[in-house]
Formats: structure tokens, sequence, C-alpha cells
């Protein structure tokens, strides 16, 4: 597990270890695959901070830091999304992958669910249990104790996870009340349209966002947010002959002239492989006019792979 953790740090600077061998994430699929990832495993992860009292943000951000969003090696093939290792009472069966030694034994699943419950049931040894002290809602608190208490040997480790929690808002998920936060009309439609059994209503940087799917159009969305479509091409900086992919995030409010407070004391961003600044300002909820003069430019224009830029 340490040899793999040594990743996160790699990971926030837009690298990531993919079954043994480095590689530079790309921006649009790492979102894609991540919003994708938390849409698939949040109930789980609130299932298991109810039985067991675990953050639900600190088990998804977690799984997706050792998972690489499920796609790792040891998730594909093992079920395995924790990097948890053959030890303790572990009797079942086992994949072999070099970590801190050549051939260490990770433990196999026989599915995803089996491998958030035994998760939760590993956080139970006593060297956790000075956690369960400390607010559910204190995912703060919780990655620093992990780290703390061994989970880890990354020093950065505690800062990788409140990194990932924060650009995805995850510590809305350790209220349990994600689906009712937002106050538009939006949220008054939920019971009555599949479209919301489909799509969650996410908040970032005091906005309300959805992750588009298979079939979506803009139309649709306008149709079942109540938000109008001239408003929904002029919120998300869109061309009106824009056709949304899977993956797409289309904010339902005005984006903020700046990235969240989350972000004040390290308000900047590295661009990524194929990362337009486009795709910035929508990770961030950040209007792309406003993106532009952070960074003293009069318009958008092409951003290199390692550019700094400001978010705030």
């Amino acid at each position: 597990m340490k040899k793999h953790l040594f990743s996160l740090l790699l990971f926030l600077l837009g690298w990531s270890l993919v079954d043994g061998q480095w590689s530079m994430v790309l921006a649009q699929s790492t979102s894609q695959a991540y919003w994708t990832y938390i849409d698939t495993y949040k109930d789980w992860a609130i299932e298991q901070m109810q039985q067991y009292r675990i953050p639900a943000s600190i088990t998804l951000a977690q799984g997706l830091l050792e998972s690489n969003a499920g796609r790792s090696r040891l998730a594909t093939k093992a079920n395995n999304h924790f990097g948890i290792k053959v030890g303790g009472s572990w009797t079942g069966p086992y994949v072999v992958q070099s970590d801190d030694r050549p051939n260490d034994r990770f433990r196999k699943y026989k599915s995803a669910r089996e491998s958030y419950i035994d998760h939760s049931k590993f956080l139970q040894q006593r060297r956790y249990q000075s956690l369960y002290n400390l607010r559910p809602t204190d995912y703060k608190g919780w990655a620093r104790g992990l780290k703390a208490a061994g989970y880890a040997t990354n020093p950065n480790y505690a800062d990788a996870l409140i990194r990932v929690i924060e650009m995805y808002s995850l510590h809305q998920f350790d209220t349990g009340k994600y689906r009712s936060q937002t106050k538009s009309t939006a949220a008054t439609k939920q019971t009555e349209s599949d479209f919301f059994q489909r799509h969650i209503v996410y908040k970032n940087n005091k906005n309300y966002f959805i992750v588009v799917e298979v079939g979506d159009d803009m139309a649709t969305i306008s149709q079942k947010t109540c938000v109008s479509l001239r408003k929904l091409y002029s919120y998300n900086d869109l061309p009106r002959d824009y056709a949304p992919t899977a993956g797409d995030i289309i904010y339902l409010k005005k984006k903020r002239k700046c990235a969240s407070r989350e972000f004040r004391k390290n308000p900047i961003h590295i661009v990524e492989v194929n990362q337009s600044l486009f795709d910035i300002a929508q990770l961030y909820g950040i209007r792309l006019e406003s993106l532009c003069k952070l960074n003293g430019w009069d318009e958008p224009h092409a951003v290199q792979v390692g550019e700094i830029l400001r978010i705030r």
C-alpha cells in the first residue's frame, strides 16, 4: 500500500500510477472518470458512514485515489478499491502485485461492494479508534488522523485526501442531505422525473451542476432542470451549437469569479495534458472571462501543459 500511495502527491500534479507505470492523466478523462466513480459509489460510501461512522467523503476519496477512479489493475482484476493487502484475519483469495516489495499480496473480492465493506472493517482496528471521537463531518480531522495512525507513510497523504474531497465537493455527502441541497426548482422535481433518478445535483463553488450522461442533450437538460436553454449556454460559456458528451459538467446557475475558499491557501492550477482553459473553468466553477482576468489575459487562448494558472 505504501508504494502505491506515493502516487497521491503526483496525482495532484496530474500524474498517476496505473498498473506500475507513471502516466499523465488526461484532464477531461480524469474529470469524467472521477465524477462517474462518485456517482457509482456514493450510496455505498453513505451506507458505510451510517453503519460505521466513517465519513463518506473519506471513503470516496480513498477509493478514488487508491483505485485511480476504479481503473487500476487491483480494482478491475480484484475488485480491490482501497489497496488493502493480505494480512490480519484474511483467509480469502488474493492477487500478486509489486508494491512495497516484489510480489506483494493484495486481497481479492467478489465485488466492489465487498471491498467497501472490508474497508470499513479494516478501519475498526484499535489504531484507528481515536478517529471515531471526531464528528462525521470533520473530514480534515479524519484525513490527518488516518495519516497519524499509520494508514500511509506518504507525508502528503492527508493533504491529498483533503484536496480531492474539496475539489469534488465530497464533503456534501457527509450530511446525507446532498439531494436537497439545491434550492432551485429542479430539487422539487427530483421525485417526479427519472431524470433525477439518473442525475445527482452536485454542489461546487456555491453553485449546482449535473454530470452529462449518454443520451443527454441541452434541450432535455433545460426542460428537466427548469433552467432556460439560453441561460444554460450562458452559465457554462458554451456556444449555441454545443452538443454535450458524457462526463461534461453543466452548471445550473451563473458561475463565480474565482475558485471556492477551499483553494485560498493554494490558489493555482497546473495545466494537464489535453486540458483547455474551458475545462479548467468548468472544473472549478469559474466564469471563463473571470479566469482570463485572474491571469491577466484579455481573452481565452490555448494553455500549455505544466503552465500555472491562478484560480483565485
